[in-house]
C-alpha cells in the first residue's frame, strides 16, 4: 500500500480493515502514519465511533503536536478517567484548545481532573479562575501558590481576606508567607488587628522587620565602604598634590627671556651682552 500514488486508496484501506479487520488496523497505520494526514483519519474514527480503536496510533504520532490528534488523545483520556496521562498530554503537547478542556473539565466528579482545569487556567494567565477552583475544592495551597505566581497584590489580598471571613487563621498565616512578595506589611497588620489574628501575624512581621533591618545594615555598609574610599582618594590626591609643591620648590629659578636681558642691559651668563 505503502507504493501506491493516490492518496483516496490509503484511506479505503483504512476503512476495508476497520470493518474486516479491526484488531489490525494499528498495524496498517503505523505503516501509512508517513502517508497520511491524521486529522482525517481523527476525522474518519470519529464518525465511527472508534477513535479508542486507534488508540495506539494516536499515541505515536503525537509528537507531531496536531490539534485534531491532540485534543483525540485528550479525550480518550477523559473518558478512561486517566488524569496523570491527561496531565502528561498537555504538559509535552499544547496545541489544543485550552479554555475549551478546562471549562469541560472544571466540574468533573474526580478532583483531579479539576485541578487539571486549575493548570490550564493558570497555563492561560487567568489567574483568578485558577484560584478560585482550587479554593471552591479547599485546595488552599494551591490557590495560595496561583496568587503568588500571578504577582497581583489585588488579588492576594483577596485570598487573604476571604480566609479571614472563613475563620482559618492558619491559612491566613500561610498566606502571608506564600504571598510575602505581594502584600504589604500595613495592610497584613490592620486585617490581623481588626479581626483578632494578632498572634498569627506576628511571625510575618518578625520577618518583615528582619528583612528590612538586614536590608538597612547592607545600606549603611555600602555607605561606610564608599565613604572609606572617597577619603582614600582625597588623601592619595592631597598627597600627590603635595608631591608637585615640593618638586616645584626644588627647581631652579626660570633664567630672564633675551627681550629681558636686552631691556636691561644685562650680561650674557658667559660674559656677552646684547648689541
Amino acid at each position: 500500500a505503502v507504493k501506491v500514488s493516490n492518496a483516496d486508496l490509503f484511506y479505503k484501506a483504512i476503512s476495508f480493515y476497520l470493518e474486516e479487520h479491526p484488531m489490525m488496523l494499528c498495524d496498517l497505520l503505523a505503516v501509512l502514519s508517513s502517508r497520511i494526514d491524521h486529522a482525517r483519519v481523527v476525522d474518519v474514527m470519529r464518525k465511527r465511533e472508534h477513535l479508542p480503536l486507534v488508540k495506539p496510533y494516536l499515541l505515536s504520532v503525537q509528537q507531531s503536536n496536531l490539534v485534531a490528534v491532540n485534543e483525540a488523545v485528550n479525550d480518550l483520556l477523559i473518558e478512561e478517567h486517566d488524569f496523570e496521562g491527561l496531565r502528561n498530554s498537555i504538559e509535552t503537547y499544547d496545541n489544543f484548545d485550552q479554555l475549551q478542556l478546562a471549562t469541560r473539565i472544571e466540574k468533573h466528579e474526580i478532583m483531579e481532573f479539576r485541578r487539571i482545569a486549575t493548570l490550564i487556567y493558570k497555563k492561560s494567565l487567568r489567574w483568578r479562575q485558577s484560584m478560585q477552583l482550587s479554593v471552591d475544592d479547599k485546595l488552599y495551597k494551591d490557590a495560595m501558590e496561583t496568587a503568588a505566581q500571578s504577582g497581583e497584590r489585588e488579588l492576594a489580598e483577596e485570598l487573604l481576606k476571604g480566609f479571614i471571613k472563613d475563620g482559618n487563621k492558619e491559612c491566613f498565616a500561610a498566606c502571608l508567607y506564600t504571598c510575602y512578595d505581594l502584600i504589604k506589611p500595613d495592610v497584613a497588620l490592620e486585617l490581623a488587628w481588626m479581626n483578632g489574628m494578632t498572634d498569627h501575624v506576628m511571625p510575618y512581621m518578625i520577618q518583615v522587620m528582619r528583612d528590612q533591618t538586614s536590608k538597612l545594615d547592607t545600606l549603611m555598609a555600602e555607605r561606610a565602604e564608599r565613604k572609606k574610599s572617597e577619603e582614600k582618594k582625597d588623601e592619595g590626591d592631597s598627597q600627590q598634590s603635595q608631591q608637585s609643591n615640593m618638586y616645584a620648590q626644588m627647581l631652579p629659578p626660570a633664567l630672564p627671556s633675551p627681550m629681558q636681558y636686552q631691556q636691561q642691559g644685562m650680561m650674557y651668563p658667559n660674559g656677552g651682552q646684547y648689541q
